[in-house]
């Protein structure tokens, strides 16, 4: 099946402390990270890919001292709501801003926690049940 995006490159002011928050945040989900010579970039393997696999699709960062953050928001899958809810008791400690849970406003299915990394990008870690 083919997939909607290739790839998410934000914008970040400075990469070094925005890779520290991503490593974080990341890290919770299973990501596995590449750095760069101009961006860092984060894959989250599938749980059944083999020893060799290679991502078709990532996140990645790229700095911009001038940035300004936009309203679009980036959401990450999370394999359960278990770990939305562990993402978002420690969201606090890696430096997240603006934390909310969602509160049902996407339906029952839909767990999510929204929030912002220091830069002020808006972001969401969800599981949709299945």
């Amino acid at each position: 099946m083919p997939l909607i995006l290739s790839h998410v490159d934000l914008r970040v002011r400075d990469r070094v402390k925005a890779t520290e928050f991503y490593d974080a945040l990341l890290n919770v989900l299973g990501a596995t990270k590449d750095v760069g010579k101009h961006f860092t970039t984060w894959q989250i393997p599938p749980p059944d890919a083999p020893d060799d696999w290679e991502a078709t699709e990532w996140f990645g960062i790229t700095e911009d001292p001038a940035m300004t953050p936009g309203s679009v928001r980036v959401a990450f899958d999370a394999p359960s709501r278990g770990t939305v809810d562990a993402i978002a008791t420690y969201l606090p400690a890696i430096g997240a801003q603006n934390i909310e849970l969602d509160e049902g406003m996407y339906g029952a299915g839909y767990y999510a926690v929204f929030f912002e990394d220091p830069d002020g990008n808006k972001l969401e870690v969800c599981h949709i049940g299945r």
